[in-house]
């Protein structure tokens, strides 16, 4: 009896980590996805032998909302926009995470100095990468629009455009392409007038529009003249060029730039294991893999290993052409402003 009790024992010991083992992470899919499989995920696995099950979605906080709203947590750690972070946090659809815990760089910094502004700003999250949404054309069509005010004008440039399904970015383009200064475009977007401008100068190339859900679709629609531009996570359009040879150019006037972070979702019940992740995952070496999908590494030590041949392609690169997205403002507009562009939507 004793002995049959000491082997339940052990196979309690044994068997309960194995139980906690299934961590869920969730991101965008596609080329991005890929070099996370690559750089974190796997490497992650590899030295814990946690089983990952690794799904996407098309961003936003709506899923997140459904689930904790539900109690029904489905995922454990979540990619998140930062442009979407700010709302996220503030409603408690993520947990609080202990910044202090995170590895040292390579070089031996400590993270709190080694990670780049805005990458630790906010309680909920750690950047992951920075990026840019940008628009891109294909070249086979003769020359195309290089500046934002381009894309907006459909007379000298004929032909659908491509945006994502929501009123982030589209509405400071239409601002810009208005004559907003782009210092000026948070001010302007907060009041009702600066959203009636916005929503005006959207009603210009509207019926030109090509609506979609997810960044996957925005490459695919230029490739098959779907689109003749489309607006794009930059990583993407930089994905069809490098790997498929696709014959497209980006341009980054008035791109938008941001972050996006590692969170863990409110009520997972891997808490310590999602942390243990995004420590692994946001390493020197993790972070600096982004490069193969054009995204600038959120650690000064991983930007250090980046060849000058590759920086050129980042986001990084391109800042004084662009606006750094404001996620203060999406947290306290973007349910109304959401509102707002669903209803005009349906005009």
């Amino acid at each position: 009896m004793k002995q049959q009790l000491t082997l339940l024992a052990a196979i309690a010991l044994t068997a309960s980590p194995l139980m906690a083992q299934d961590l869920t992470i969730t991101s965008f899919g596609g080329a991005y996805g890929a070099a996370q499989q690559k750089h974190m995920i796997d490497p992650f696995v590899a030295e814990t032998g946690v089983n990952v099950l690794f799904e996407d979605y098309g961003g936003g906080v709506a899923e997140m909302k459904a689930q904790v709203e539900a109690g029904n947590i489905l995922w454990d750690v979540v990619d998140v926009e930062v442009i979407d972070l700010e709302r996220a946090c503030a409603e408690g659809y993520l947990e609080i995470i202990d910044q202090s815990v995170l590895p040292e760089g390579d070089d031996g910094t400590v993270a709190a100095d080694d990670f780049i502004e805005d990458a630790l700003a906010n309680e909920c999250g750690v950047g992951n990468i920075v990026w840019s949404i940008v628009f891109a054309y294909n070249t086979e069509n003769g020359p195309g629009p290089q500046s934002i005010g381009d894309f907006f004008d459909v007379e000298a440039f004929p032909g659908k455009r491509g945006l994502r399904k929501r009123p982030q970015v589209n509405m400071e383009w239409a601002l810009i392409a208005d004559g907003v200064a782009p210092e000026d475009v948070y001010e302007t977007l907060a009041t009702d007038e600066g959203q009636a401008r916005a929503f005006t100068k959207l009603d210009t190339i509207v019926d030109d529009i090509v609506w979609y859900d997810s960044w996957s679709q925005a490459p695919v629609l230029l490739n098959d003249g779907g689109a003749s531009m489309v607006q794009s996570a930059n990583g993407r359009i930089f994905a069809a060029m490098k790997e498929d040879n696709a014959p497209f150019e980006i341009v980054w006037d008035s791109h938008v730039y941001d972050l996006d972070v590692w969170a863990i979702m409110k009520g997972s019940e891997n808490v310590d294991l999602a942390m243990d992740f995004i420590k692994s995952a946001t390493r020197t070496v993790p972070l600096s893999g982004m490069q193969d999908v054009a995204y600038g590494p959120t650690r000064v030590s991983a930007q250090a290993l980046l060849p000058d041949s590759v920086k050129k392609d980042l986001p990084t690169a391109h800042l004084d052409e662009g606006l750094k997205a404001d996620g203060i403002f999406w947290a306290d507009f973007g349910e109304s402003l959401g509102e707002k562009f669903n209803e005009w939507l349906l005009k």
